[in-house]
């Protein structure tokens, strides 16, 4: 059994992936900041820890951590203000990370998105521009961390159900949509596969299972 914490329980990919966890046999812990969504997460069988990371600090982070085996980073500020895109998209990831360090957490699962990256080639003056930046530098933290770590950048996401198949690099004829119940899959399985370490997937649905579409 591994411990697995997800970061930002609440979401909608974050609900559906603790459920597959905890089916999996995993015990899993999921943080969230909103009291009122308790029920919703423990409804998951995840333990519902209410913790705002946007607020916390390193070593309030990592008492959190203390004893898991994995973290996963699925919190977002959700397009709000750029002020909180970059406090939690930005800041709050950064210090997930070290905390996962500081805490003896060697593998960490970071959730992207397709097309991440320094050169990411959005305008300043796109509403889009904060996050875009937010997440090139929180993933290069994660990436220049001694961490285990796995990055999975999924396209524009949908609430269609999970095909269980995906395209890496996303779809040749440029339709980038991914069901969030695949991008819990992906996690799923990169947790489970050690050959992803060090790797950064970017996909969409597509027509690969998933197991042979993270391991080539």
């Amino acid at each position: 059994m591994s411990h697995v914490t997800i970061i930002g329980g609440h979401g909608k990919v974050a609900l559906i992936l603790a459920q597959l966890l905890q089916t999996g046999g995993n015990d899993v812990t999921s943080i969230f900041r909103n009291p009122d969504h308790t029920d919703d997460v423990e409804s998951t069988g995840a333990t519902a820890v209410v913790a705002d990371v946007e607020k916390l600090s390193v070593d309030e982070i990592a008492e959190l951590l203390r004893g898991q085996d994995a973290v996963v980073w699925s919190a977002g500020a959700g397009g709000g203000s750029p002020e909180r895109t970059w406090a939690v998209d930005r800041e709050a990831a950064i210090r997930a990370i070290d905390a996962a360090e500081k805490a003896g957490v060697k593998r960490f699962v970071m959730v992207s998105y397709l097309g991440a990256g320094q050169d990411h080639g959005v305008p300043e003056d796109d509403p889009f521009h904060t996050y875009a930046q937010a997440k090139a530098d929180a993933d290069d933290h994660l990436r220049a961390s001694g961490l285990d770590w796995t990055i999975v950048g999924p396209g524009a996401l949908t609430l269609d159900e999970a095909t269980g198949k995906i395209d890496v690099g996303g779809r040749s004829d440029g339709d980038r949509s991914t069901s969030r119940a695949n991008v819990a899959l992906v996690v799923s399985a990169v947790l489970d596969d050690p050959s992803t370490i060090g790797k950064t997937i970017e996909f969409s649905d597509g027509a690969t299972l998933i197991s042979e579409a993270i391991s080539a």
